[in-house]
């Protein structure tokens, strides 16, 4: 067990190794890259650096506090299935924009149609609202719900977010790695928590730590939502 030395933010370095954060994938699977994020072996599975992990925690955590001082855009992704629900729970909770069912294509790369989009999707929601799809037949309204739902998937966490983010904060990059591919394509600044089988260089601010685990997602958002609410308070 590392020294657990005092970090800021109140990153604690056993409370990360009681949520798995150093829990790493087979030892198949290892990035070169990460070999110096990587402090051992248990069962065949690397053990990830809990002190080097929390040190890149708390330097991603700078920069989050930071972009929302000076009131910009943060978008969290996280489309793997168990983590979904988690990624839209902590986003919702801190007033961020998110996306967890499906990384669309061209999200980024081509906003200008996904705005477009996204804004059909609030005139259908609000015409429902208003009951103005009292007037098509049953069949047709059952249709359009489908297509309400199909869009509210899609474009939920981001219907308010007229331009692009600053910076997204991906809790899977491998998963992601569109997401990340078309952040950086477009100058967004990049976030996202690295297990042993991705690459740290990848994204501007790394987190090495295990990407499957829920506690330790869990562990790293609850971090970032405590900054964001700070900050916005």
């Amino acid at each position: 067990m590392p020294e657990n030395k005092k970090y800021d933010f109140g990153v604690n370095v056993e409370e990360m190794m009681a949520a798995g954060v150093h829990l790493g994938h087979h030892v198949s699977k290892l990035n070169p890259k990460m070999k110096q994020y990587v402090s051992g072996l248990r069962n065949n599975s690397h053990i990830i650096d809990a002190e080097k992990a929390a040190e890149m925690l708390v330097g991603a955590l700078k920069f989050v506090e930071k972009l929302i001082t000076e009131q910009k855009i943060l978008l969290l992704v996280g489309t793997k299935i168990q983590l979904k629900n988690l990624v839209k729970d902590i986003a919702k909770d801190c007033g961020l924009f998110y996306v967890s069912e499906r990384w669309l294509g061209g999200t980024f790369t081509n906003f200008k149609t996904i705005l477009k989009r996204v804004n059909y999707f609030k005139e259908l929601e609000e015409k429902k609202a208003k009951g103005e799809l009292e007037k098509y037949t049953k069949k047709e309204r059952m249709k359009i719900d489908k297509e309400i739902e199909r869009l509210k998937n899609n474009f939920e966490g981001i219907k308010n977010m007229e331009k692009l983010p600053d910076a997204i904060f991906v809790v899977d990059i491998k998963k992601d790695s569109l997401a990340v591919k078309e952040a950086r394509k477009k100058g967004v600044k990049t976030i996202g928590i690295v297990d042993t089988n991705s690459d740290p260089t990848s994204v501007d601010y790394p987190i090495s730590a295990s990407d499957d685990s829920i506690s330790s997602v869990k562990y790293i958002l609850e971090k970032v939502a405590e900054v964001v609410k700070k900050v916005k308070k």
